[in-house]
Formats: C-alpha cells, sequence, structure tokens
C-alpha cells in the first residue's frame, strides 16, 4: 500500500492534546506520523503528497448507539448502507445495537454481524450484543462466550432491565469478562405511555408527557448498582439535567461510570416538534431548553463522556403517523459531525472536547483500536473543512431511511474524505 502525506492540515488529536498546524503521514494502513513535526520525516520515495490547505485532520468519529434493519428489517438499513452513511459523516467505526430480528443475543449472530460487516461495510462495525434473550429482561445471554466472540457491549437497546436482581447480575458477570454495560434509562412503566416531554407544551399539543423522574430513577439504580458491583456502566443516552446531576455525584464518588448522549439532545428541544412533526418524536424524549442547556455543558465540563448520533431508521410507514402512534428515532450519522460544529462556532464547546466525545472517549469506554492520531494506529481519519456551509438535503442521504431531525438545516463544517485503514471510502 502507498504511503500518503497530507500537509498544512490542522491536526486536531485529543489522544495527545494536540491541536496545532502539522501534517499526517500514512503507510500500510497506519500513522506513521501527524503533527507539526511530521514533515521532518520527510516523504517516503513515491509517496502521494496532498495540500489539504488548512482543512482539520481528526481521528475518525466512533459512533456507539447505532440501530441497523440487518437481520430483519433490511429495507430501513443494511449494515452496507449504514457504513456508507457514515462514511460520509466522517465516523469510521460504529458499534450496532441488537435490536434487529432475531436478536443479536446468541454467538451465531455476532458472527454474522461480523462476516457481514467484513463483507459488506466500508467502516468498522461492531457487534453490541443483548444482556437478556430475545430483550426480554427475563434471562441472561451468554456474557462470556459472546464477549469471546467479537461483542464490545452488552445493552438492551432502547429498553431497560427492570428486574434489579438481574440486572445487579449482568454487571457483575460483565466485570469478570472485561465488558461494558451500556444502558438507556427509562422506567417502563412511569414512562410506558409518554411520546414526549411532560410538560407544558405536551398538555398544550394534547399529547401524553413522560417526565425526566423516568430517566432519572433507573439511572440512579443502575449507578448505585454500578459501585456495589465495581463494573464498568455506560448510561447511553441521557436527556435532562437533573441525569446529568445524578451522573456528577456518581463520578464524584468515584463509581467506573461513564454516560452519553445524542447529538439531537445537544441541538434541539421540545418546541421544535412544533406542529406534531414525527421526525422529532425521539427516546428519550426531546426536553426543555433549559435541559438542553444542561447536557451541552455536562459535555463540556467532562460529566458527560461522549456524543452519539443514535441513528434509528424508521421507515414513512412508521413516521407518517399520527404523532403518539409513530415510532421513535431518527436517522444521524451523515449529520452527527455536522450539527456537533454548531457547538464548536458558537463557542460552546472547544473543538478539542467536541472531537474526544465523538471520538477518543467512545473508543477507549469500549477498548477499540480508534480515536487516535497516535503513530502506529490504525490510519482511520476524518478531514473537515470546519467552515464549508451545507444544506442538509433528504436526497443526498446514503441511509436508506430519510428520517432526519434535521432536513433542510444548515451546517458549516463538511467532511470532505473518509479514510479507514488508510484507504479513501468517502470522498467529497
Amino acid at each position: 500500500m502507498s504511503a500518503v502525506l497530507f500537509e498544512n492540515a490542522r491536526i486536531v488529536d485529543p489522544s495527545r492534546g494536540l491541536d496545532e498546524t502539522g501534517s499526517v503521514l500514512i503507510r500500510d494502513g497506519k500513522i506513521v506520523a501527524a503533527g507539526a513535526d511530521a514533515r521532518n520525516q520527510g516523504a517516503p520515495e513515491g509517496a502521494e503528497i496532498i495540500d489539504l490547505d488548512g482543512k482539520a485532520v481528526l481521528p475518525g468519529l466512533v459512533d456507539s448507539r447505532v440501530f441497523i434493519g440487518e437481520p430483519g428489517a433490511e429495507h430501513r438499513e443494511t449494515i452496507a448502507s449504514a457504513s456508507r452513511a457514515a462514511a460520509a459523516g466522517g465516523v469510521t467505526s460504529i458499534i450496532m445495537m441488537p435490536d434487529t430480528d432475531p436478536v443479536i443475543d446468541d454467538v451465531a449472530l455476532v458472527e454474522f454481524v461480523k462476516r457481514t460487516a467484513r463483507d459488506t461495510a466500508v467502516v468498522n462495525v461492531h457487534p453490541a450484543a443483548a444482556i437478556t434473550k430475545g430483550l426480554h429482561g427475563e434471562e441472561m445471554t451468554e456474557i462470556g462466550l459472546l464477549r469471546d466472540a467479537g461483542a464490545v457491549a452488552f445493552t438492551e437497546g432502547r429498553q431497560t432491565i427492570a428486574n434489579t436482581q438481574l440486572m445487579r447480575r449482568a454487571l457483575t458477570y460483565a466485570r469478570d469478562f472485561n465488558a461494558v454495560i451500556a444502558c438507556e434509562t427509562r422506567d417502563p412503566y412511569l414512562g410506558a405511555n409518554g411520546v414526549m416531554n411532560e410538560g407544558l407544551f405536551a398538555s398544550w399539543l394534547g399529547l401524553s408527557g413522560s417526565p425526566r423522574e423516568a430517566e432519572v430513577i433507573p439511572l440512579e439504580r443502575d449507578l448505585r448498582l454500578a459501585a456495589l458491583t465495581n463494573s464498568n456502566y455506560h448510561a447511553a443516552q441521557l436527556s435532562c439535567a437533573m441525569s446529568a446531576d445524578a451522573m456528577r455525584r456518581a463520578k464524584d464518588l468515584g463509581a467506573k461510570v461513564t454516560a452519553g448522549v445524542s447529538i439531537n439532545h445537544l441541538s434541539l428541544n421540545e418546541n421544535d416538534i412544533g406542529e406534531f412533526r414525527t421526525f422529532f418524536r425521539l427516546s428519550p424524549p426531546l426536553r426543555s431548553e433549559q435541559d438542553r442547556l444542561a447536557m451541552v455543558e455536562a459535555v463540556k465540563n467532562g460529566t458527560i463522556d461522549i456524543v452519539v448520533s443514535a441513528h434509528d431508521p424508521q421507515d414513512v410507514d412508521t413516521k407518517r403517523l399520527p404523532f403518539a402512534d409513530a415510532e421513535a428515532g431518527a436517522i444521524g450519522l451523515e449529520t452527527l459531525l455536522g450539527a456537533a460544529l454548531r457547538l464548536y462556532h458558537n463557542d460552546s464547546i472547544p473543538l478539542l472536547r467536541l472531537v474526544e466525545v465523538l471520538s477518543t472517549a467512545p473508543a477507549k469506554i469500549f477498548g477499540l483500536d480508534a480515536g487516535t492520531l497516535k503513530p502506529g494506529a490504525s490510519a482511520d481519519l476524518a478531514i473537515v473543512d470546519l467552515d464549508e456551509p451545507w444544506i442538509v438535503r433528504e436526497e443526498e442521504l446514503h441511509s436508506l431511511s430519510k428520517n432526519s431531525c434535521f432536513e433542510s438545516a444548515r451546517f458549516q463544517g463538511r467532511v470532505v474524505r473518509t479514510i479507514v485503514a488508510g484507504k479513501t471510502v468517502y470522498s467529497a
């Protein structure tokens, strides 16, 4: 494989605290050098030299919460189509949720995902396995065998384990196999009928609301269980200020816990639902503007560790319904970085921290060889023009489903090239 030297680049590498002008040299699928002194090593004979004219080079994004239709609902999304969408968004590694048909709850399904990804995907696809068989919340899966087969995390996907004793056992088993339990926290009873945030706006629309407590109560339970079992626990997708406060307290007490938030909950609030816009029906629901601002601050100060797309493709039949009947979820792989860069351009979050929560931190939490530009690492890169404006257009999205919260949104900052293991998999 030939060598490539990218010159005159803005190198952003949170793993080394770098944000500087320099060069990146890659060869044989690996990073040889990246930084201000990389040019001093000289370009190998025959190397391609590319002047980036100040564009940013980031470690490829790592999206740890991606729902894919394959197997069972390939009309919504396949592993191949999701990978193309990811590449267009600068995402070089995705963790696939087990909410498929059949559920990813045994070794054969983990191997199916890995084999299909190897044959059809253009980015790295890592399977997460179900904590319980069939995602029914009753009988635990074989965590050790699934871990050995290649599952990088264990989760109930869109659901929460209601049985506290079962959750404790899962955390204990995961600890023994050095695995991460990553769960959405939603009380299945308190928030059962809620389709948006509980409050005045829900009342005005005549819709059933889900209170913040439906998220915080199971979160606080899980945080206590994580401390009790000394396990690695990840709260997959928080949405409100009360949850951020609970996470901060747990971290201050020394629990081995981390948390994520979707870019939707950093960018939007309940008012964006407007006149029953079903593309904005999400789980957890969009909260108040005060909650959104609290989540942004929690990302900035380290209370929340990672930002995800929560990519959840839904087809026309499940979205073109009355709001209360529509399925929750929105696609987001292609718009994750563009939406996140709004927080950089409006000075809410520094670029180095933003790249950390999008790439370096999730790679570290889930034990992936990604999220860094260190010499010797896999050459998984996103080259980004931080200032290029663009408009999200449905017909240009690579996902098979088009249920985006950001249709017609204007972004500043666009991926111009995505590289996986030294190979260009997307070029604008």
